[in-house]
């Protein structure tokens, strides 16, 4: 995410701005007949779904494998941990820099993970490939946490990192390793990677038991790191997180959703006991309807109302009604709805990345409507009956929205459809491959392609970039990063979501 051209302090100014007003709008897949939609598909979902997962290869740091797809990468940062005597090599570049950011690759590998869990049975495929992309994410992980007590939450320098232009590949700014641990606690990060490789533990668990094994143990470590030594990563940590990824939050969403995840991995009661305990003080109830990398209660409140509405866990009960004010806050039709849509349809929170909004709240509806279908329930919303169908078809308009049916006619996924974004802000994309170009491009000099008007020359297949501003304009611009940069966790919602539409339209 290059931030370089905005001082540091006008951009943390921007970014809390934007997450108080985003706060104030309120911060195992079985085949199921009722989620079948009848009528003609508008978009190939398949298509979208491999494409969606293919764009993670593109995101890859560390040595390639024999089977990367996306062919105009080459290996990347074959050094990093080395500054600490570690390894680090792996893992992904969260956005269209060269910086591996652990929290948002933490909620990265959640989400995608929690896609697998719920829609993988009808990926066909499509099922190996995601669980790759989430594997190498894990793998990352794994490293990251093998000291006890201990998180490398970061490595490379955002500042020095931003003011350059150049693939990830040319690198030579500084690979600084930065850490969490009892001296510097970093609650929010740590809480976020035990969820993180508790539901990666769930995709594994039948296709390789060992690994899954490996995963929740050291979830279930991570997850006590976090909870003893309380304290947020952006105190401990903040000249180098902040502005990019500080946590306005706090850490007691992750708390909370990473006990949610073990509970979910390990069936142990002591995390049911813990977050019986402890969910009203940790924000069980409070009443915002955002969903992103930063703020998780959202996610928690769906994933822990599935243990009431289908396993009839009664003392969950109140997560369900949790979980129905926040539906009832997005649906624009209801008397309680909070959620603001531009003229053509698209949910819209915030004007910094706000497809990630779009494709993790549908992802959510669709999720619900699954538990919701599976106990013939409905929410209703200030007498307002909210069916499990009325939700399916409410993400299907914000994922149709992101495919093409907008106002511009535009898909805001890179390579799908006939008209898409041609100058995303991401480095290895807008400048030659090593492949073309295999002379080193220095760190300045790649800004002679950031500042032209010519298309991205390398198409990163499955990029879902920031998207339209709230009147549904999209400039196309290189370096309009809060409308054309790609994300992981961008995408890594929205496998589940056109995953379920897929299979629901019978391209599966």
């Amino acid at each position: 995410m290059a931030f370089f051209y905005i001082s540091s302090s006008k951009l943390a100014l921007l970014v809390l701005l934007c997450f108080t007003a985003s706060y104030l709008l309120h911060c195992s897949a079985h085949s199921d007949h009722h989620g079948r939609h009848p009528h003609y598909a508008s978009h190939n979902y398949r298509d979208a779904l491999t494409k969606s997962i293919l764009f993670f290869e593109g995101q890859r740091s560390g040595k390639l494998p024999p089977n990367q797809r996306v062919t105009w990468r080459r290996n990347s940062a074959l050094s990093d941990g080395s500054a600490l005597h570690v390894d680090l090599v792996g893992g992904y570049y969260d956005a269209g820099d060269n910086v591996k950011f652990g929290f948002p690759m933490a909620f990265t590998t959640t989400m995608l993970s929690w896609s697998v869990i719920e829609f993988g049975g009808v990926m066909k495929g499509e099922l190996q490939n995601a669980r790759q992309a989430v594997r190498w994410a894990t793998d990352y992980l794994l490293k990251a946490t093998a000291y006890p007590d201990t998180i490398f939450v970061q490595v490379g320098e955002a500042g020095s990192d931003h003011a350059c232009w150049e693939r990830p590949e040319d690198m030579d700014t500084p690979r600084s390793v930065f850490k969490i641990d009892k001296n510097t606690p970093g609650t929010e990060v740590a809480a976020e990677t035990a969820a993180a490789l508790s539901a990666a533990s769930l995709v594994f668990r039948k296709s390789d038991p060992t690994y899954s094994k490996l995963l929740v143990r050291r979830a279930i470590r991570v997850f006590e790191f976090a909870d003893k030594y309380r304290g947020s990563y952006s105190d401990g940590l903040k000249n180098i997180v902040c502005p990019f990824y500080c946590s306005y939050s706090g850490y007691q969403d992750e708390l909370l959703w990473g006990a949610a995840w073990l509970h979910r991995a390990t069936k142990n009661p002591f995390y049911l006991h813990y977050i019986q305990r402890n969910g009203q003080n940790l924000g069980a109830d409070q009443s915002d309807n955002t969903f992103c990398w930063d703020n998780k209660h959202v996610g928690a409140r769906i994933l822990l109302s599935k243990a009431f509405i289908v396993q009839k866990l009664q003392s969950l009960h109140d997560f369900k009604s949790h979980a129905d004010n926040y539906i009832c806050s997005v649906i624009p039709w209801t008397p309680m709805s909070q959620a603001q849509y531009t003229p053509g349809g698209l949910l819209f929170t915030m004007s910094d990345s706000n497809m990630q909004y779009v494709t993790s709240t549908s992802f959510l509806l669709v999720t619900y409507a699954k538990y919701l279908t599976s106990a013939h329930m409905a929410v209703n919303c200030g007498g307002v009956l909210v069916t499990p169908k009325m939700l399916r078809n409410l993400a299907k308009k914000q994922v149709d929205y992101l495919l093409g049916d907008n106002p511009l006619k535009m898909s805001y996924m890179v390579g799908y459809g006939t008209r898409y974004p041609q100058r995303i802000h991401h480095r290895g994309s807008s400048l030659p491959s090593m492949v073309v170009h295999p002379t080193k491009i220095q760190c300045s000099s790649g800004f002679s392609m950031y500042n032209s008007q010519n298309p991205n020359p390398n198409i990163l297949v499955g990029a879902v970039v920031g998207g339209p501003d709230q009147h549904d304009n999209f400039p196309d611009q290189r370096s309009d990063y809060e409308q054309s940069e790609p994300a992981t966790y961008i995408n890594a919602p929205l496998v589940g979501s056109l995953a379920y539409l897929a299979h629901s339209f019978g391209q599966l």
